[in-house]
């Protein structure tokens, strides 16, 4: 019968997740850009994507994973990547009906789905897929 100290060392050698906040890295960054485009208006919608912008800024960190650097470098990196993308999302904002056409303003937010999505579909294969036992 194994110990838990055993079960751990095996699960961590068999796990292999190496660059494991790349998925939500990118949903951060849409959701940051649709924010950036909502920037200008301040109404309860905007106060939610701020939440959840928060949110995907600091909670993928406690993702299972092998490797994690100190959580003020992580911090500090995604915060980086957020304040980029907001900045994206404004002048995305106005170059609408200027130099994009105004049906373009739903490209953020129909990118933002489909990564969630995928992102989605990454975390649970990383969590529910079979690991043979040795």
């Amino acid at each position: 019968m194994k110990t838990l100290a055993q079960i751990g060392q095996i699960r961590s050698e068999t796990a292999n997740d190496k660059g494991f906040a790349i998925d939500t890295t990118f949903v951060l960054f849409f959701l940051a850009v649709e924010f950036g485009q909502m920037l200008g208006n301040f109404g309860l919608d905007t106060v939610i994507f701020a939440i959840t912008l928060l949110m995907m800024l600091v909670l993928p960190y406690f993702l299972p994973s092998d490797e994690k650097q100190s959580f003020g470098n992580w911090l500090l990196g995604r915060s980086l990547i957020a304040g980029f993308a907001i900045s994206v999302g404004a002048a995305f904002k106005q170059s609408l009906g200027v130099v994009l056409p105004e049906t373009f303003r739903f490209l953020p937010m129909t990118l933002l789905i489909v990564t969630a999505m995928l992102s989605c579909y990454i975390q649970f294969y990383g969590f529910l897929k079979l690991r043979l036992a040795k």
